[in-house]
């Protein structure tokens, strides 16, 4: 798993800052990693090598000057390939975008480049980000960091399996129904999808506009919570420090109903394992239930249906046969989205979007796991899920795309492994629109005492 003490982003600034390391050899490290692995994981589309040690080199030479600008100074930091960084192309995971180099960055780039990060490369996806399994991209699957033969999630896969592998210390994904959080939970790494409209989303091919968030993976909440801030504008000093709010006297709703009700039984185990460490660290945990969350994927499908057939309506007439089969059959399922089924799922969204907020008052974030299944085998199309036979997108997107209609930011953190496959769980937490600076805090005691648990300690 690569995952050694010194190899966070927290953990590597202080290195930094002590002068024990440079960022031209962490960068090293990160490209040496990338042309061992890469031919076997394909989390990478585009890798900037020599952009990146020249990068590298400017952050070293501005620390040794005494101008570190931030905590990200000198860090190796990966994007997800529907990201603009000026004079690279941006492929989108689609042969539809040959030789779209980027006239300019992304404001997001920007950030990061202002703040001393290191860019290594563009990682892989699936195709437009219209998908859960990131089988479907013109580069290849990108394939699962502790057991090639499963799938790493999406969209945002090729970025999870950077991040677990130390290919790049953290990546900037896309999540429009879970392409952040579902490739953080399937690899075991941290995934945050901040709250709608937080992290400016110029630069960046769109798959639906009033869903889209952009945010980080990462190995460690703190690493979250840099990158995050990073996003927002705020990029924190080097010595800057996510303070954890306890769990005793937290309240948390224990989503329950539709959450709850078609879960893989391992993945259950490991969830109430990790539920068990929340109450005897002092956590209140009520049940608490969402009335219209049957509806959630109808709804959702037909906003990012449509929404992603309009902007693709022009290529699609023109190249269709550069599509990947799947994605093509999605976006032209969308041009029969009827206006008034449209109108009725923003007013499904809104309803919905409601009922989450009611189930929020009161309450310092909601909870449930944030896959009910492991990661899948390569090329299963549909999987068990309870007592139930389900469709893998489905399945795999069934917990997380309620918060991207909802808008609230969701944080997924690492909580075990199944017994049988070895595979990572992941536990979600659901905080308030406009807290997620709180949910961090969160997200940071729960980390540790999952730790605490884990070690016996």
């Amino acid at each position: 798993m690569f995952r050694s003490k010194g190899e966070t982003i927290s953990e590597l600034a202080a290195v930094l800052a002590r002068r024990e390391t440079t960022s031209v050899a962490l960068t090293e490290r990160c490209l040496e990693r990338i042309a061992s692995l890469n031919s076997r994981l394909n989390a990478f589309i585009t890798v900037t090598g020599e952009r990146a040690l020249a990068a590298a080199l400017a952050a070293a030479q501005a620390r040794g000057a005494g101008h570190a600008t931030s905590a990200l100074h000198g860090i190796p930091l990966s994007l997800k390939d529907l990201i603009d960084e000026a004079g690279v192309v941006t492929t989108a995971g689609s042969r539809v975008r040959t030789g779209a180099v980027a006239a300019a960055d992304a404001t997001i780039t920007t950030r990061l480049r202002d703040a001393g990060a290191v860019l290594v490369g563009k990682t892989n996806l699936h195709e437009f980000a219209f998908g859960t399994t990131n089988e479907d991209s013109a580069f290849g699957a990108a394939r699962h960091p502790i057991d090639d033969t499963r799938m790493t999630g999406g969209s945002s896969g090729g970025s999870a399996s950077a991040v677990v592998t130390g290919m790049s210390m953290a990546s900037i994904g896309s999540d429009t129904g879970g392409s952040i959080r579902i490739p953080a939970a399937a690899c075991g790494v941290v995934g945050l999808k901040p709250g709608w409209g937080e992290i400016p989303d110029d630069g960046v091919v769109p798959l639906s506009r009033q869903l889209d968030h952009l945010g980080p993976i990462a190995r460690t909440v703190t690493d979250a919570w840099l990158v995050y801030e990073t996003l927002a504008g705020r990029a924190p000093a080097a010595n800057a420090v996510l303070e954890a709010r306890p769990l005793a006297g937290t309240r948390l709703g224990l989503l329950r109903g539709y959450f709850a009700e078609r879960l893989d039984t391992e993945v259950e185990a490991v969830f109430n394992a990790a539920v068990e460490t929340l109450r005897r660290a002092g956590a209140t945990l009520e049940p608490v239930e969402i009335p219209h969350a049957q509806d959630i994927s109808a709804v959702y499908l037909h906003l990012v249906l449509a929404d992603a057939a309009a902007f693709h309506a022009e290529t699609l007439d023109r190249q269709p046969d550069d599509y990947t089969p799947n994605v093509r059959v999605r976006l032209e399922m969308g041009r029969y989205v009827l206006a008034e089924d449209y109108v009725r799922a923003l007013r499904g969204r809104d309803v919905i979007a409601s009922e989450i907020d009611a189930a929020l008052a009161g309450r310092d974030a909601l909870l449930c796991p944030t896959m009910p299944v492991p990661a899948p085998l390569l090329g299963t199309t549909m999987v068990a899920v309870g007592n139930a036979i389900d469709p893998v997108r489905s399945a795999m997107l069934r917990l997380t795309q309620p918060f991207n209609l909802g808008r609230q930011p969701a944080l997924t953190v690492p909580c075990g492994r199944a017994v049988t496959s070895g595979m990572p769980v992941g536990l979600q937490l659901v905080g308030a629109g406009g807290h997620t600076s709180d949910l961090l805090a969160i997200g940071l005691s729960l980390e540790r005492a999952l730790a605490q648990t884990a070690s016996g300690s």
